[in-house]
């Protein structure tokens, strides 16, 4: 059977600000369906790398949450830290990059939790038997929730090609040990005949794993796996090991959404607005791919990701974009012709397979 995603455009014609209609939106998804009286609620989301500007702002966030709490329930926001180097790597310098950026109590009406505790450690080992995972390693405050709510900011990704629900929760919730897990097939190796020496990989390494003696060394052993050398050698001349790394990666994010969503009431909101060729992890961000298409909301996060992707590759891409630079032609694959290794579908793919939803969706608009 098809699953039901609501969508609606960021045109506000009348009376109504977009806060209030991103709750119109989610009330007629059904979200007042759920029993929050009493209990906690995670509001999984991005809080922006300082310096990138693409990322949600606050404003949904407070709306989303004054709604949870009138409703009885206990809303945060919460979100992991992250693997490479940079102002998230730990809960205090993240909470600090999240204050920065509007996500603070004062602003949004709620606390604000990091999942996996100050060293990115305090997790739970969650039982998954995927073809992949077999047991994820999920932020702790995310597996205590009794209810869970994705706000995603739908973006593309230089590795799993797309960001939406699946990712804001697998990749997302994953703590230190669970993002090393998802990322190990992307270990790199440099390929010496093309390597100009100039240590830029160095830079960006957060586990000391590289060195420079005319050329690049990667020291696997020492290596997590989060592909920043990768994406940030100029002359493109690390790769992974692996040849399907992008492809795994992607199946293990849909396998670690298993593990946060399984057994318990979840919802999912996507908004796709400042649409940016790069992961809001990035600390800078580029023109927008295409122009914003509007908010979606659904029970089912593999349906709401294959609506958001779909109208979003119906899209033309901008002129002044890097997407426009690649593919001046509409409708297209824009997550391919981005990142032409990368395989987002795949994560699509391997949560229909685990049962979490289906990617035959049925659209309907809000106006």
């Amino acid at each position: 059977m098809s699953s039901q995603v609501v969508f609606t455009s960021f045109r506000c014609p009348g009376n109504e600000c977009l806060t209030e209609k991103l709750i119109r939106l989610v009330k007629t998804a059904g979200l007042d369906k759920i029993d929050m009286k009493g209990k906690f609620v995670a509001v999984k989301t991005h809080f922006g790398e300082p310096g990138n500007l693409a990322y949600l702002r606050p404003n949904y966030a407070r709306a989303l949450c004054d709604y949870i709490a009138s409703k009885g329930g206990k809303p945060f926001l919460t979100d992991c830290n992250t693997l490479y180097t940079g102002p998230r790597v730990n809960a205090l310098d993240h909470l600090s990059a999240a204050y920065q950026n509007g996500f603070n109590p004062f602003a949004t009406g709620c606390h604000v939790i990091i999942a996996d505790g100050l060293k990115g450690d305090d997790e739970v080992a969650v039982p998954v038997g995927g073809e992949y995972v077999q047991n994820a390693y999920i932020g702790r405050a995310v597996m205590d929730a009794d209810i869970v709510i994705s706000l995603n900011h739908f973006k593309f990704h230089e590795s799993a090609g797309f960001g939406g629900a699946l990712k804001n929760l697998g990749m997302g919730c994953g703590s230190r040990k669970g993002k090393k897990d998802m990322h190990a097939s992307e270990k790199p190796v440099v390929d010496a005949a093309k390597c100009v020496g100039c240590g830029t990989c160095t830079k960006f390494c957060a586990h000391g794993a590289i060195t420079v003696d005319k050329t690049a060394y990667v020291d696997a052993t020492k290596c997590a796996g989060c592909g920043r050398c990768i994406e940030k050698c100029p002359v493109k001349c690390v790769h992974p090991m692996e040849d399907r790394a992008n492809e795994i990666l992607s199946r293990k994010i849909a396998e670690y959404t298993a593990a946060v969503v399984r057994g318990r009431e979840c919802f999912h909101i996507t908004l796709a607005c400042d649409i940016s060729p790069y992961c809001d992890c990035y600390n800078i961000n580029d023109v927008p791919v295409v122009e914003d298409v509007g908010m979606f909301a659904s029970f089912d996060p593999v349906a709401i990701d294959q609506a958001a992707l779909d109208k979003v590759n119906a899209m033309m891409p901008k002129h002044d974009s890097l997407l426009y630079s690649r593919n001046k032609r509409v409708p297209g694959d824009h997550a391919v012709s981005l990142h032409p290794d990368t395989d987002g579908t795949a994560a699509l793919d391997q949560a229909e397979k685990l049962g979490l939803g289906t990617r035959d969706y049925l659209l309907t608009e809000m106006k």
